[in-house]
């Protein structure tokens, strides 16, 4: 079983397959980042075997170090380490397209739903998003957290980011877990393997390259785009930015997207509000919300254009910094003393999705003994009878729309 984590025991997949495999989570991946990493986990860790639990840990570490989308940029790390650059592009298209193209589509048509219909099915993938987070702590938590030194831990980790929200909280849950897992996990990392972050094909001058790009493009675009406020360079340019300076992904970069298109009259409240209510209802990354910004933005020209500019604006950044990161991170994992402390940072990260699972998972989803009722079925088809989580998802919005109309 420990071979498995050596560099030429990665499993290697095509760029077809690794397109097909992330289509797929893309049409399904429904509850948001949280929920994203569950169905990650249970595709890549569980079927699939692609890689161990701890490396699946210690990715999902990095990203919440990095800015960008950690859910997309965890699926683009996994297509890289499989697939190679063709395999991370794969991976990337894969996982945003459905979304993407649903979102597009919401800018260029009005779409006439029944609302209640509509609101109930919403609930319900709320409600299979608990049971797939649920899942995912609970499986990440018996691989690593098995002692009472890692345990503890990540019962510190929850506690601490219950009490302090946002960025702050994250940080300084990971570099407490980090400290911790260096004082008491030297002995278990005796027992691991140097390799955990190795397999992935990004040598030190690609991710130099990387790096210079990432920097570079954010300094000079707004430099250019001075005098094209409203030309397709300012459009990727306000993309990018807040693709760049945003912690955390998912919901932290509305904000910053609302700053940089509502006041200068490129979309209204309402245009923004309503593409935002839209996106919470598909599948795959909030991150796409870009691409209806970009079709309806008054600067963007072409419609479908707009859309392209904003999806790649809002990824590039996040995609470049994880490839700069990667091999630094390789060179740490070869180190006992930083093997020690990922031990740590995966206790942590265990209690922050134990946290995330309680706030906002569960609190903005189960409102009833209706709901609690319907997350309990959930779980026990998804972890008892072992229903695939694409049928589990398939009945939990059939239920919530009946629900929705009986009520």
């Amino acid at each position: 079983m420990r071979a498995a984590t050596a560099p030429d025991a990665v499993r290697r997949a095509s760029a077809l397959e690794v397109l097909r495999v992330f289509l797929g989570l893309g049409m399904r991946a429904f509850g948001g980042p949280v929920a994203h990493l569950g169905y990650f986990r249970e595709e890549f860790v569980v079927r699939r075997r692609w890689l161990p639990e701890a490396s699946y840990a210690e990715l999902l570490a990095l990203c919440q170090f990095l800015p960008g989308p950690a859910s997309s940029q965890v699926g683009f790390a996994i297509g890289l380490r499989h697939g190679g650059y063709a395999g991370a592009l794969c991976a990337w298209l894969g996982f945003t397209l459905p979304s993407a193209l649903l979102m597009t589509s919401f800018a260029l048509i009005a779409a006439s739903v029944d609302s209640v219909a509509q609101l109930g099915v919403l609930h319900g993938l709320q409600l299979v998003a608990v049971v797939i987070v649920a899942q995912a702590v609970l499986g990440m938590a018996r691989t690593l957290c098995p002692d009472v030194a890692r345990a503890g831990v990540a019962v510190l980790a929850l506690a601490v980011a219950l009490q302090l929200r946002g960025l702050a909280g994250q940080m300084l849950v990971m570099v407490v877990g980090a400290l911790l897992g260096a004082l008491l996990c030297r002995r278990a990392a005796f027992g691991t393997a140097e390799v955990a972050a190795a397999g992935f094909p990004v040598s030190r001058r690609a991710g130099g390259v990387a790096l210079a790009l990432f920097v570079g493009l954010l300094l000079a675009l707004p430099l250019l785009q001075r005098g094209l406020h409203s030309g397709p360079l300012g459009l990727f340019s306000a993309f990018y930015r807040s693709g760049a300076l945003v912690f955390g992904g998912g919901h932290v970069v509305l904000p910053l997207l609302r700053t940089a298109f509502v006041p200068p009259g490129w979309v209204s409240d309402a245009q923004f509000l309503a593409g935002y209510g839209a996106a919470q209802a598909l599948p795959g990354p909030l991150f796409s919300f870009a691409a209806y910004l970009g079709a309806i933005a008054r600067p963007g020209g072409h419609r479908l254009a707009g859309a392209a500019l904003g999806l790649l604006g809002i990824f590039l950044p996040g995609m470049l910094v994880l490839v700069a990161a990667l091999p630094l991170w390789r060179a740490l994992a070869s180190r006992a003393a930083a093997r020690a402390a990922l031990l740590g940072v995966n206790a942590a990260v265990v209690g922050l999705l134990a946290a995330a699972l309680y706030d906002p998972v569960w609190v903005s989803a189960v409102h009833s003994c209706a709901d609690g009722a319907l997350v309990s079925a959930g779980f026990a088809l998804l972890l008892l009878a072992r229903w695939p989580p694409w049928l589990v998802v398939l009945l939990s919005a059939c239920m919530g729309a009946a629900l929705a109309r009986a009520a």
